[in-house]
Protein backbone atom coordinates (compact mmCIF):
# COMPACT_ATOMS: atom_id res chain seq x y z
CA UNK A 1 0.00 0.00 0.00
CA UNK A 2 1.63 3.15 -1.25
CA UNK A 3 1.74 5.85 1.18
CA UNK A 4 -1.09 7.97 0.03
CA UNK A 5 -3.76 5.09 -1.18
CA UNK A 6 -6.99 5.72 -0.23
CA UNK A 7 -8.72 3.76 2.96
CA UNK A 8 -11.62 2.33 1.20
CA UNK A 9 -9.62 -0.08 -1.06
CA UNK A 10 -9.23 -1.90 2.04
CA UNK A 11 -12.77 -3.22 1.14
CA UNK A 12 -13.48 -2.67 -2.22
CA UNK A 13 -14.26 -4.98 -4.89
CA UNK A 14 -12.86 -5.31 -8.41
CA UNK A 15 -14.74 -6.69 -11.44
CA UNK A 16 -12.94 -8.03 -14.69
CA UNK A 17 -14.23 -8.42 -17.91
CA UNK A 18 -12.52 -9.65 -20.94
CA UNK A 19 -15.11 -7.41 -23.81
CA UNK A 20 -14.41 -9.89 -26.44
CA UNK A 21 -16.10 -12.70 -24.19
CA UNK A 22 -18.45 -10.78 -22.30
CA UNK A 23 -21.38 -10.68 -24.06
CA UNK A 24 -22.25 -12.45 -28.01
CA UNK A 25 -21.40 -8.79 -29.45
CA UNK A 26 -18.17 -8.69 -27.92
CA UNK A 27 -18.35 -4.82 -27.54
CA UNK A 28 -18.55 -2.11 -25.06
CA UNK A 29 -22.31 -2.04 -25.53
CA UNK A 30 -22.38 -5.02 -23.91
CA UNK A 31 -20.62 -3.62 -21.35
CA UNK A 32 -22.53 -0.60 -21.18
CA UNK A 33 -26.01 -2.25 -20.75
CA UNK A 34 -24.71 -3.93 -17.78
CA UNK A 35 -23.26 -1.31 -15.80
CA UNK A 36 -26.43 -1.59 -13.52
CA UNK A 37 -25.88 -5.04 -12.51
CA UNK A 38 -22.42 -4.90 -12.16
CA UNK A 39 -22.37 -2.60 -9.44
CA UNK A 40 -25.87 -4.08 -7.94
CA UNK A 41 -23.28 -6.97 -6.93
CA UNK A 42 -21.18 -4.44 -4.74
CA UNK A 43 -18.55 -3.41 -7.26
CA UNK A 44 -16.39 -0.45 -6.98
CA UNK A 45 -13.53 -0.93 -9.57
CA UNK A 46 -14.43 -2.18 -12.98
CA UNK A 47 -11.38 -3.55 -14.70
CA UNK A 48 -10.88 -3.77 -18.48
CA UNK A 49 -8.60 -6.49 -19.67
CA UNK A 50 -6.56 -5.06 -22.66
CA UNK A 51 -8.82 -4.09 -25.40
CA UNK A 52 -5.97 -2.64 -27.95
CA UNK A 53 -5.61 -3.42 -31.44
CA UNK A 54 -3.81 -6.71 -31.28
CA UNK A 55 -0.83 -8.05 -33.65
CA UNK A 56 -1.12 -10.57 -36.18
CA UNK A 57 2.74 -11.70 -36.53
CA UNK A 58 2.70 -14.60 -34.10
CA UNK A 59 -0.53 -14.44 -32.87
CA UNK A 60 -2.31 -17.23 -30.47
CA UNK A 61 -5.51 -18.75 -31.91
CA UNK A 62 -7.55 -17.08 -33.93
CA UNK A 63 -8.43 -13.82 -32.66
CA UNK A 64 -5.19 -13.67 -31.12
CA UNK A 65 -3.97 -12.75 -27.10
CA UNK A 66 -5.25 -9.55 -25.74
CA UNK A 67 -2.07 -8.79 -24.10
CA UNK A 68 0.01 -8.79 -27.46
CA UNK A 69 -0.64 -5.28 -28.07
CA UNK A 70 -0.30 -3.53 -31.26
CA UNK A 71 -0.90 0.00 -30.35
CA UNK A 72 -1.00 1.59 -26.48
CA UNK A 73 -3.23 4.51 -28.03
CA UNK A 74 -5.79 2.84 -30.12
CA UNK A 75 -8.86 0.33 -29.48
CA UNK A 76 -9.83 -2.63 -31.58
CA UNK A 77 -12.12 -2.08 -34.30
CA UNK A 78 -14.32 -4.89 -33.23
CA UNK A 79 -15.12 -3.87 -29.84
CA UNK A 80 -15.77 0.04 -30.13
CA UNK A 81 -14.22 3.41 -30.23
CA UNK A 82 -13.00 6.17 -28.05
CA UNK A 83 -16.41 7.91 -28.04
CA UNK A 84 -18.24 4.45 -27.65
CA UNK A 85 -15.67 3.70 -24.50
CA UNK A 86 -16.08 7.41 -22.98
CA UNK A 87 -19.82 7.12 -23.01
CA UNK A 88 -19.06 3.95 -20.86
CA UNK A 89 -17.42 5.43 -18.34
CA UNK A 90 -19.79 8.27 -18.06
CA UNK A 91 -21.99 5.93 -17.22
CA UNK A 92 -19.92 3.93 -14.76
CA UNK A 93 -19.55 6.95 -13.15
CA UNK A 94 -22.93 7.98 -12.84
CA UNK A 95 -23.22 4.80 -11.17
CA UNK A 96 -20.55 4.96 -8.77
CA UNK A 97 -18.39 2.91 -10.31
CA UNK A 98 -14.21 3.53 -10.90
CA UNK A 99 -12.84 2.78 -14.37
CA UNK A 100 -9.33 0.68 -14.24
CA UNK A 101 -8.26 -0.54 -17.69
CA UNK A 102 -4.80 -3.07 -18.74
CA UNK A 103 -1.48 -1.46 -18.68
CA UNK A 104 0.93 -3.81 -20.70
CA UNK A 105 4.29 -1.71 -20.94
CA UNK A 106 6.41 -4.70 -20.82
CA UNK A 107 6.47 -5.66 -23.86
CA UNK A 108 4.37 -5.28 -27.15
CA UNK A 109 3.22 -7.38 -30.42
CA UNK A 110 6.07 -8.49 -32.30
CA UNK A 111 4.25 -6.28 -35.13
CA UNK A 112 3.16 -3.56 -33.06
CA UNK A 113 3.56 0.53 -33.63
CA UNK A 114 6.36 0.79 -31.41
CA UNK A 115 8.56 -1.97 -32.57
CA UNK A 116 7.84 -0.18 -35.88
CA UNK A 117 8.45 3.24 -35.56
CA UNK A 118 11.09 2.64 -32.53
CA UNK A 119 13.12 -0.49 -32.79
CA UNK A 120 15.61 0.96 -30.60
CA UNK A 121 13.04 0.93 -27.19
CA UNK A 122 13.21 -2.73 -27.60
CA UNK A 123 15.32 -5.99 -25.86
CA UNK A 124 17.87 -7.19 -27.69
CA UNK A 125 19.75 -10.51 -27.99
CA UNK A 126 23.45 -10.90 -29.10
CA UNK A 127 22.71 -10.87 -32.53
CA UNK A 128 21.03 -7.81 -32.56
CA UNK A 129 17.51 -8.79 -32.89
CA UNK A 130 14.08 -7.86 -30.80
CA UNK A 131 13.72 -10.79 -28.38
CA UNK A 132 11.91 -11.25 -25.25
CA UNK A 133 12.32 -12.35 -21.35
CA UNK A 134 9.78 -15.27 -20.98
CA UNK A 135 10.27 -17.84 -23.97
CA UNK A 136 6.53 -19.35 -24.24
CA UNK A 137 5.48 -15.62 -25.13
CA UNK A 138 6.22 -15.85 -28.44
CA UNK A 139 4.19 -13.42 -29.87
CA UNK A 140 5.62 -10.46 -28.41
CA UNK A 141 8.84 -8.27 -27.88
CA UNK A 142 9.95 -7.19 -24.36
CA UNK A 143 10.58 -3.43 -24.02
CA UNK A 144 13.97 -1.67 -23.21
CA UNK A 145 13.80 0.96 -20.63
CA UNK A 146 17.72 1.57 -20.35
CA UNK A 147 15.67 4.25 -23.29
CA UNK A 148 14.49 7.12 -21.41
CA UNK A 149 12.45 8.21 -23.96
CA UNK A 150 10.29 5.49 -23.74
CA UNK A 151 9.54 6.66 -20.34
CA UNK A 152 8.35 9.82 -21.84
CA UNK A 153 6.05 8.02 -24.15
CA UNK A 154 4.62 5.61 -21.69
CA UNK A 155 3.53 8.40 -18.97
CA UNK A 156 2.10 9.82 -22.13
CA UNK A 157 0.21 7.38 -22.83
CA UNK A 158 -1.56 7.02 -19.47
CA UNK A 159 -1.66 10.50 -19.35
CA UNK A 160 -4.25 10.01 -22.26
CA UNK A 161 -6.47 7.65 -21.06
CA UNK A 162 -6.69 9.43 -17.81
CA UNK A 163 -7.65 12.67 -19.90
CA UNK A 164 -10.30 10.55 -21.46
CA UNK A 165 -11.73 9.16 -17.59
CA UNK A 166 -10.07 6.25 -16.76
CA UNK A 167 -9.26 6.44 -12.99
CA UNK A 168 -7.54 3.36 -12.02
CA UNK A 169 -4.49 0.99 -13.70
CA UNK A 170 -3.64 -2.94 -13.51
CA UNK A 171 -0.41 -3.20 -14.52
CA UNK A 172 0.67 -6.51 -15.95
CA UNK A 173 3.56 -8.51 -14.90
CA UNK A 174 4.32 -5.46 -13.73
CA UNK A 175 7.64 -6.61 -11.33
CA UNK A 176 9.58 -7.45 -14.82
CA UNK A 177 9.27 -3.76 -15.53
CA UNK A 178 11.50 -0.98 -13.30
CA UNK A 179 10.25 -0.04 -10.19
CA UNK A 180 11.48 3.62 -10.92
CA UNK A 181 9.30 4.01 -13.96
CA UNK A 182 6.01 2.99 -11.80
CA UNK A 183 7.44 5.67 -9.17
CA UNK A 184 8.13 8.19 -11.39
CA UNK A 185 4.46 7.88 -13.37
CA UNK A 186 2.56 7.87 -10.31
CA UNK A 187 3.90 10.86 -8.85
CA UNK A 188 3.17 13.08 -11.77
CA UNK A 189 0.04 11.41 -12.85
CA UNK A 190 -1.58 11.70 -8.88
CA UNK A 191 -1.02 14.95 -9.74
CA UNK A 192 -4.11 15.39 -11.45
CA UNK A 193 -6.89 13.08 -9.59
CA UNK A 194 -6.76 10.03 -7.30
CA UNK A 195 -5.45 7.01 -9.85
CA UNK A 196 -5.43 3.71 -8.37
CA UNK A 197 -2.24 1.52 -9.31
CA UNK A 198 -2.57 -2.59 -9.23
CA UNK A 199 0.28 -4.54 -9.85
CA UNK A 200 -0.02 -8.08 -10.87
CA UNK A 201 3.07 -9.32 -9.42
CA UNK A 202 4.19 -12.84 -9.52
CA UNK A 203 4.07 -16.10 -9.03
CA UNK A 204 6.94 -16.84 -6.62
CA UNK A 205 8.67 -19.46 -8.75
CA UNK A 206 8.51 -17.65 -11.76
CA UNK A 207 10.17 -14.93 -9.91
CA UNK A 208 12.79 -17.14 -9.34
CA UNK A 209 13.12 -18.75 -12.33
CA UNK A 210 13.92 -15.37 -13.80
CA UNK A 211 16.01 -14.25 -11.31
CA UNK A 212 18.42 -17.28 -11.99
CA UNK A 213 18.52 -16.19 -16.05
CA UNK A 214 19.69 -12.71 -14.69
CA UNK A 215 16.94 -11.01 -14.81
CA UNK A 216 15.79 -7.94 -12.56
CA UNK A 217 12.39 -9.14 -10.98
CA UNK A 218 10.72 -6.93 -8.17
CA UNK A 219 9.23 -8.30 -5.13
CA UNK A 220 5.84 -7.31 -3.96
CA UNK A 221 7.68 -5.38 -1.11
CA UNK A 222 9.31 -3.04 -3.18
CA UNK A 223 6.67 -2.84 -5.50
CA UNK A 224 4.13 -1.33 -2.63
CA UNK A 225 6.24 2.13 -3.25
CA UNK A 226 4.46 2.55 -5.61
CA UNK A 227 1.52 0.37 -6.22
CA UNK A 228 -2.15 0.47 -3.74
CA UNK A 229 -2.62 -3.20 -4.54
CA UNK A 230 -0.49 -6.61 -5.25
CA UNK A 231 -1.75 -9.64 -6.58
CA UNK A 232 -1.81 -12.28 -4.26
CA UNK A 233 0.32 -14.88 -6.65
CA UNK A 234 2.61 -15.23 -3.71
CA UNK A 235 -0.37 -16.59 -1.43
CA UNK A 236 -2.62 -18.39 -4.59
CA UNK A 237 0.86 -20.64 -4.95
CA UNK A 238 -0.07 -21.84 -2.07
CA UNK A 239 -3.61 -22.38 -2.37
CA UNK A 240 -2.96 -23.94 -5.86
CA UNK A 241 -1.02 -26.83 -4.28
CA UNK A 242 -3.69 -26.94 -1.51
CA UNK A 243 -6.25 -27.72 -4.65
CA UNK A 244 -3.93 -30.03 -6.44
CA UNK A 245 -3.23 -32.07 -3.51
CA UNK A 246 0.54 -30.82 -2.86
CA UNK A 247 0.13 -29.32 0.56
CA UNK A 248 -1.90 -28.83 3.50
CA UNK A 249 -4.45 -25.93 4.28
CA UNK A 250 -2.57 -24.61 6.76
CA UNK A 251 -0.03 -24.10 4.54
CA UNK A 252 -1.88 -21.37 2.82
CA UNK A 253 -3.18 -20.23 5.88
CA UNK A 254 0.57 -19.83 7.40
CA UNK A 255 1.61 -17.24 4.08
CA UNK A 256 -1.71 -15.23 5.23
CA UNK A 257 -0.19 -14.31 8.60
CA UNK A 258 3.50 -14.42 7.09
CA UNK A 259 1.72 -11.61 4.59
CA UNK A 260 0.85 -9.13 7.85
CA UNK A 261 4.57 -9.29 8.76
CA UNK A 262 6.64 -9.23 5.60
CA UNK A 263 5.01 -6.59 3.57
CA UNK A 264 4.52 -2.94 4.93
CA UNK A 265 2.03 -2.02 7.35
CA UNK A 266 -1.12 -1.65 5.96
CA UNK A 267 -0.19 -3.39 2.32
CA UNK A 268 -3.10 -4.99 0.21
CA UNK A 269 -3.55 -7.60 -1.59
CA UNK A 270 -6.06 -8.38 -4.04
CA UNK A 271 -7.64 -11.76 -2.99
CA UNK A 272 -8.88 -14.48 -6.10
CA UNK A 273 -9.88 -17.49 -6.28
CA UNK A 274 -9.94 -17.04 -9.83
CA UNK A 275 -9.18 -15.28 -12.84
CA UNK A 276 -8.39 -15.32 -16.73
CA UNK A 277 -5.25 -16.91 -16.06
CA UNK A 278 -6.09 -19.73 -13.76
CA UNK A 279 -9.29 -22.43 -14.23
CA UNK A 280 -12.93 -21.19 -12.97
CA UNK A 281 -13.08 -22.17 -8.85
CA UNK A 282 -16.33 -23.99 -10.06
CA UNK A 283 -14.40 -26.21 -11.86
CA UNK A 284 -11.82 -26.90 -9.04
CA UNK A 285 -13.88 -27.56 -6.54
CA UNK A 286 -17.25 -30.33 -6.04
CA UNK A 287 -20.43 -28.97 -4.79
CA UNK A 288 -21.94 -25.90 -4.20
CA UNK A 289 -21.64 -25.95 -0.53
CA UNK A 290 -17.74 -26.17 -0.90
CA UNK A 291 -17.84 -23.21 -3.25
CA UNK A 292 -20.05 -20.95 -0.73
CA UNK A 293 -17.36 -21.23 1.67
CA UNK A 294 -14.34 -20.77 -0.11
CA UNK A 295 -16.44 -17.54 -1.18
CA UNK A 296 -16.66 -16.56 1.83
CA UNK A 297 -13.20 -17.33 2.78
CA UNK A 298 -11.90 -15.01 0.14
CA UNK A 299 -13.64 -12.51 0.62
CA UNK A 300 -12.98 -11.52 4.10
CA UNK A 301 -8.93 -12.04 3.78
CA UNK A 302 -7.79 -8.64 4.58
CA UNK A 303 -7.21 -6.66 1.05
CA UNK A 304 -9.45 -5.58 -2.21
CA UNK A 305 -11.38 -9.19 -3.90
CA UNK A 306 -11.82 -9.67 -7.68
CA UNK A 307 -15.06 -10.97 -9.31
CA UNK A 308 -13.85 -12.27 -12.86
CA UNK A 309 -16.74 -12.30 -14.59
CA UNK A 310 -19.30 -15.09 -14.59
CA UNK A 311 -18.03 -15.71 -11.33
CA UNK A 312 -20.54 -14.95 -9.73
CA UNK A 313 -22.92 -17.28 -10.92
CA UNK A 314 -21.08 -20.13 -10.57
CA UNK A 315 -19.85 -20.58 -14.28
CA UNK A 316 -17.29 -23.85 -14.86
CA UNK A 317 -16.19 -22.38 -18.21
CA UNK A 318 -12.61 -20.51 -18.55
CA UNK A 319 -13.17 -18.49 -21.82
CA UNK A 320 -10.68 -18.81 -24.19
CA UNK A 321 -8.13 -16.11 -24.24
CA UNK A 322 -7.41 -16.42 -27.80
CA UNK A 323 -10.72 -17.09 -29.25
CA UNK A 324 -14.22 -15.26 -29.24
CA UNK A 325 -15.95 -17.45 -26.35
CA UNK A 326 -18.73 -15.88 -25.67
CA UNK A 327 -20.33 -16.53 -21.73
CA UNK A 328 -22.63 -18.17 -21.37
CA UNK A 329 -24.68 -15.71 -19.01
CA UNK A 330 -28.26 -17.89 -18.94
CA UNK A 331 -26.68 -20.83 -18.07
CA UNK A 332 -25.75 -19.10 -14.69
CA UNK A 333 -26.86 -20.54 -11.15
CA UNK A 334 -28.81 -17.34 -9.98
CA UNK A 335 -29.78 -19.62 -6.99
CA UNK A 336 -25.69 -18.67 -6.08
CA UNK A 337 -26.18 -15.23 -7.75
CA UNK A 338 -28.31 -14.41 -4.37
CA UNK A 339 -25.99 -15.73 -1.98
CA UNK A 340 -22.93 -13.81 -3.75
CA UNK A 341 -24.28 -10.40 -3.60
CA UNK A 342 -25.29 -11.23 0.12
CA UNK A 343 -21.52 -12.20 0.53
CA UNK A 344 -19.99 -9.50 -0.93
CA UNK A 345 -22.52 -7.14 1.41
CA UNK A 346 -21.73 -8.41 4.24
CA UNK A 347 -18.05 -8.92 3.86
CA UNK A 348 -17.59 -4.98 2.40
CA UNK A 349 -19.38 -3.86 5.84
CA UNK A 350 -17.00 -5.57 7.83
CA UNK A 351 -13.87 -5.14 6.41
CA UNK A 352 -14.81 -1.39 6.67
CA UNK A 353 -15.46 -1.04 9.86
CA UNK A 354 -13.16 -3.54 11.64
CA UNK A 355 -9.81 -3.07 11.59
CA UNK A 356 -8.39 -6.38 13.25
CA UNK A 357 -8.11 -9.98 11.73
CA UNK A 358 -7.08 -13.43 12.99
CA UNK A 359 -7.51 -16.58 11.62
CA UNK A 360 -7.34 -20.29 12.45
CA UNK A 361 -8.50 -24.07 11.98
CA UNK A 362 -10.52 -25.57 14.59
CA UNK A 363 -10.20 -28.94 12.80
CA UNK A 364 -8.79 -29.94 9.88
CA UNK A 365 -10.67 -28.08 7.09
CA UNK A 366 -12.77 -25.70 9.42
CA UNK A 367 -11.77 -22.49 10.04
CA UNK A 368 -12.58 -19.89 12.06
CA UNK A 369 -11.99 -15.83 11.22
CA UNK A 370 -12.42 -13.27 13.53
CA UNK A 371 -12.59 -9.48 12.77
CA UNK A 372 -12.72 -6.76 15.65
CA UNK A 373 -13.58 -2.90 15.34
CA UNK A 374 -13.59 -0.81 18.10
CA UNK A 375 -17.57 -1.74 18.67
CA UNK A 376 -18.06 -4.71 16.31
CA UNK A 377 -16.84 -8.43 16.56
CA UNK A 378 -17.48 -11.18 13.79
CA UNK A 379 -16.75 -14.96 13.83
CA UNK A 380 -16.79 -16.15 11.02
CA UNK A 381 -16.75 -20.21 10.83
CA UNK A 382 -16.05 -22.05 7.65
CA UNK A 383 -16.29 -25.44 6.27
CA UNK A 384 -13.74 -25.47 3.42
CA UNK A 385 -13.71 -29.43 3.12
CA UNK A 386 -17.58 -30.17 3.24
CA UNK A 387 -17.26 -32.32 6.28
CA UNK A 388 -19.85 -33.33 9.28
CA UNK A 389 -20.11 -34.22 12.53
CA UNK A 390 -18.85 -31.99 15.61
CA UNK A 391 -16.22 -30.91 17.10
CA UNK A 392 -14.87 -29.74 20.91
CA UNK A 393 -14.33 -26.09 21.17
CA UNK A 394 -12.40 -23.88 24.28
CA UNK A 395 -14.71 -20.71 23.88
CA UNK A 396 -18.45 -20.01 24.11
CA UNK A 397 -20.21 -17.80 21.62
CA UNK A 398 -24.34 -16.07 21.22
CA UNK A 399 -24.80 -14.11 18.47
CA UNK A 400 -26.55 -13.69 15.01
CA UNK A 401 -25.58 -15.53 11.64
CA UNK A 402 -26.28 -12.68 9.21
CA UNK A 403 -26.46 -15.05 5.97
CA UNK A 404 -29.61 -16.66 8.00
CA UNK A 405 -30.91 -14.52 10.43
CA UNK A 406 -30.64 -17.21 13.16
CA UNK A 407 -29.37 -16.99 16.82
CA UNK A 408 -26.36 -19.19 16.94
CA UNK A 409 -24.85 -20.55 20.65
CA UNK A 410 -22.02 -22.74 20.79
CA UNK A 411 -20.80 -23.96 24.48
CA UNK A 412 -17.74 -26.00 24.54
CA UNK A 413 -18.39 -27.80 21.04
CA UNK A 414 -19.73 -27.25 17.78
CA UNK A 415 -22.08 -29.25 15.16
CA UNK A 416 -20.01 -28.31 11.72
CA UNK A 417 -22.68 -26.67 9.37
CA UNK A 418 -22.50 -27.09 5.82
CA UNK A 419 -22.93 -23.95 4.95
CA UNK A 420 -20.47 -20.73 5.59
CA UNK A 421 -21.44 -19.00 9.21
CA UNK A 422 -20.84 -14.72 9.50
CA UNK A 423 -21.75 -14.40 13.03
CA UNK A 424 -22.22 -10.66 14.84
CA UNK A 425 -21.15 -11.17 18.29
CA UNK A 426 -23.57 -10.42 20.84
Amino acid sequence: MAIDSPSWLKSSIIYEVFVRNYGNAGTFNDIYNDIERIKALGADILWFMPFYPIGKVGRKGTHGSPYSIKDYEEISKEIGNKRDFKRLIDKAHDNGLKIMIDIVFNHTAIDSKLAETHPEWFMKDQNGKLTRKVEDWNDVYDLDYDNLDLWDYLINVLDGWIDLGVDAFRCDVASLVPLEFWKKSRELLNQKKEIIWLAETLDPKFIHDLRTKGYDVHSDSEVYQAFDLTYDYDGFYYLRSYFSGEKDLKHFFEHVFLQETIFPKNSLKLRFLENHDNPRIASVLEGKNKIKNWTVLYNLLPGASLIYAGQELMMEKLPNLFEKDSIKWDKGDYEFLSFFKKIIKLTKEIKSTCNQFSLCELSEGIVMIKWNGEEEEYITILNLEDRHGKIPVDFNLYGTDLITNETVSIQNYFVISKLPMIIKVR
